[in-house]
């Protein structure tokens, strides 16, 4: 009798009074709620073995099991003083597995880019298993491994998500010492280019240009809102810690990273920065647990320390050709502004990006305490003596997906070990320790974290690797507890598909797409256009290709743009001669990685230019011998490309544009450019009559200028450069330093310019930042 009483009580909602204070209880199926009347709201889930204690009125949830209140269960004390509570009670292997991030995780894991994962050792496909369910190697990792970061990337929907959350929070809820599961996302708000927007219609979720794209509306306002959007989404589908965002200053316009960074300029990243960030982590009114911490706020975590933007040549960090950076300018200082003046000296009051990123990349010379050329996060200089020391940074220090593996060529993408490539896998992570970092970024096995805990014990005893670890510990569990998930984790995914992708973020999302695009061109102001006139598109060709993994893309030919969309406003024809006017979609020019094993063939080095042109470029203007250069893995430093030619793996795009213009000599010729990196305009504007440039947006937005229904507003985030001489002679670390092209209207497309109805736009905005 009793236990039916009790869960009828469960099932109705309990109520129980004590000492003035009220708490209520209700039982959602999978987890259990108890509200403090004056106090946080807990969440448990029924078969964990969690009993809730209740004190002076008051609940807690006695997540260790031993029948008492720790300091680190009690909700009304300081996150510092729980931390430290819970990270002393903590065994070696446990910090450990706490110092681990997860490589990606698809929910559910039924393969794609990441691989499939086995449920009950069987494939998600033949399993039986719930999309979300955990799978064989989350239970692993988070039973075997204590591993509770947990990176998380394609998502079935967000009640998927939520539902998966739930699942892992009570796995790992009935384990150890109750320590919360803390989920991270890349940045996962892009477009869907073929989509059709409606006012009234939901999305999986709210979708926004790029970053890049956001920094061209030059507005911190923008940026702020999109990160309480996504915040909000993010913690609806259970994700509390963002991986983004990417503050690199993008002073290489080669870099293949160019299109996730905030531009150029290092006054506007500062404050897009800032603002991202306060949108992302402040809660406000019920939601705010404690100093602008809370069940809204998600984790920022910005990157990459120092600046990843001034790689040489362009080369990117992940892989060896691209270990290095470089600053022939002499210039990390700007590189630093936007952490040091925007992430770590918030308007809102968590005040301090919580979680920092190093990049890969070995910051070639920066090191002027001990002369390392090491990785960023294997070097204590640039860690410890620059961004704790000097800047006072005491958040988390997480490393860059993959540091510590090993790699056995260049060009492949293994592990990123630049520098300690000789190094052991426990070497490598007891110097990334050493040097200040508490993160390790892609390792699902604390084994090397335990070696590399005993190597410290070695060399520096006991009591300090124990307080070594006790201080990783603690910062890596504020991140927890500000959060409120040490209360409640437990998630509605019902509500989670209402919120995420509302009508009202997607109306946010949409109206920041349209701001966000750049009108360069508008001969004899072709634009606005009337709606039904004709229009031809004309199709694309992507050839082959492979991606980082190697997985390859058959070569196809397709339109650029929705044409169910451009139905709604335009009748499509199949020819330029039937046309009113031509609609060309492009994409900027992918002038390759900055290396290729072909050359490696022919006697040379492997390394060859990137190129920011269509047609075939020779580098006869890149330096005679390369900065920086060296590796176990070759034979020689020198590593320029002086005199070697390539040619953009999307070079249609060039004939595709003046052909059509050749067909329609007489008739307007619309371009669109699709902009992951700046580009060589000379080659395609005179045979454009209006141009529209991007960093993602849905083809609607772009009819919606096109047609008059909103005025362009974007200016440019980034210098457009006359031609490659200039990008040859540019100093990778150093701001604005092109000579900008000019076009055959006179405008000159440099940093934040840009075009409405009346010409070029001089208003507050271009005031501020084009100094």
């Amino acid at each position: 009798m009793r236990k039916k009483l009790f869960l009828l009580t469960l099932l109705f909602a309990a109520t129980a009074t004590s000492f003035g204070q009220t708490t209520t209880t209700e039982n959602k199926g999978d987890f259990i709620l108890v509200r403090n009347q004056n106090g946080q709201t807990l969440g448990y889930a029924p078969n964990s073995g969690v009993k809730i204690l209740t004190i002076n009125g008051l609940a807690f949830k006695d997540l260790n099991k031993n029948g008492q209140l720790d300091t680190y269960e009690d909700w009304r004390l300081p996150v510092e003083q729980r931390a430290q509570d819970l990270a002393k009670q903590m065994s070696v292997e446990q910090i450990a597995g706490l110092m681990l991030y997860s490589a990606h995780q698809a929910i559910p894991g039924a393969g794609g880019r990441f691989g499939a994962s086995t449920y009950n050792g069987k494939p998600f496909a033949e399993s039986g298993a719930k999309s979300s369910d955990l799978s064989d190697a989350q239970k692993k990792f988070l039973l075997e491994d204590n591993l509770r970061h947990v990176l998380i990337t394609t998502v079935e929907n967000p009640g998927v998500a939520a539902a998966w959350n739930n699942n892992a929070q009570a796995f790992v809820e009935s384990i150890g010492l109750g320590i919360p599961v803390n989920t991270s996302s890349d940045p996962r708000h892009g477009y869907d280019s073929y989509a059709e927007f409606n006012a009234g219609a939901r999305g999986k979720i709210s979708k926004w240009p790029g970053t890049l794209g956001i920094a061209a509306t030059f507005d911190p306002a923008i940026m702020k809102k999109f990160g309480e959007i996504a915040a909000t989404e993010y913690r609806a589908m259970g994700i509390a810690t963002a991986l983004s965002p990417q503050i690199d200053l993008a002073t290489e316009p080669r870099w293949s990273r160019f299109d996730g960074t905030m531009g150029e300029d290092p006054d506007l990243a500062t404050d897009l920065a800032k603002a991202y960030v306060d949108g992302f982590q402040t809660s406000t009114g019920k939601d705010e647990i404690k100093n602008g911490w809370g069940y809204k706020s998600v984790n920022a975590m910005v990157k990459h320390w120092p600046g990843g933007g001034p790689e040489e040549g362009g080369r990117d960090g992940h892989f060896g050709y691209g270990a290095y950076a470089v600053y022939p300018g002499n210039n990390l200082k700007d590189h630093l502004q936007p952490f040091t003046e925007g992430a770590f000296k918030l308007n809102g009051a968590t005040k301090m990006a919580s979680a920092v990123m190093p990049y890969y990349t070995v910051s070639y010379k920066q090191d002027t305490k001990n002369g390392e050329n090491v990785g960023n996060a294997f070097n204590k200089y640039i860690i410890t003596d620059l961004l704790r020391n000097k800047y006072g940074y005491d958040g988390v220090v997480c490393t860059d997906w993959g540091i510590t593996g090993d790699v056995q060529a260049v060009d492949l993408f293994q592990g990123k070990s630049w520098g300690v490539e000789k190094l052991t896998i426990a070497e490598r992570h007891y110097k990334v320790i050493e040097a200040g970092c508490d993160q390790f970024g892609g390792n699902n096995v604390m084994k090397p974290v335990v070696e590399a805990y005993q190597m410290g014990v070695a060399e520096h005893g006991e009591a300090y690797m124990r307080k070594r670890f006790e201080q990783s510990a603690i910062r890596l569990l504020r991140n927890i507890f500000r959060v409120g998930l040490f209360e409640n984790p437990y998630l509605d995914p019902q509500e989670a598909e209402k919120v995420v992708g509302s009508e009202e973020f997607m109306k946010a999302g949409y109206e920041a797409q349209v701001k966000s695009i750049v009108l360069l061109k508008n001969q004899n102001k072709t634009l606005p256009l009337k709606k039904q006139l004709k229009v031809y598109v004309p199709q694309r060709y992507s050839p082959a290709s492979k991606d980082w993994f190697g997985r390859e893309t058959p070569e196809k030919w397709d339109y650029p743009f929705s044409l169910d969309v451009i139905k709604n406003a335009f009748e499509i024809v199949e020819t330029p001669e039937a046309a009113d006017f031509a609609l060309v979609g492009i994409e900027s020019p992918q002038g390759g990685v900055g290396y290729n094993r072909d050359d490696l063939t022919k006697g040379g080095n492997g390394y060859v230019p990137i190129s920011l042109q269509y047609g075939d470029y020779t580098a006869n203007d890149a330096r005679a011998t390369s900065i920086a250069g060296g590796s176990p893995l070759e034979t020689f430093t020198d590593r320029n490309y002086k005199g070697k030619t390539v040619t953009a793996r999307n070079n249609y795009a060039l004939k595709m544009v003046n052909d059509t213009k050749a067909k329609m000599p007489n008739k307007p010729v619309i371009v669109v450019i699709d902009a992951s990196n700046p580009m060589i305009p000379a080659e395609i504007e005179k045979s454009a009559s209006a141009i529209l440039l991007h960093s993602g947006v849905q083809t609607q937005a772009c009819l919606d200028i096109i047609t008059g229904a909103f005025e362009p507003s974007g200016l440019l985030p980034f210098q457009m450069p006359m031609d490659m001489k200039t990008v040859e002679a540019q100093k990778e670390d150093v701001p604005r330093d092109m000579q900008p092209y000019k076009d055959s209207e006179g405008n000159i497309y440099d940093f934040a310019f840009g075009l409405n109805w009346k010409g070029v736009i001089k208003d507050k905005r271009v005031a501020k930042y084009k100094k």
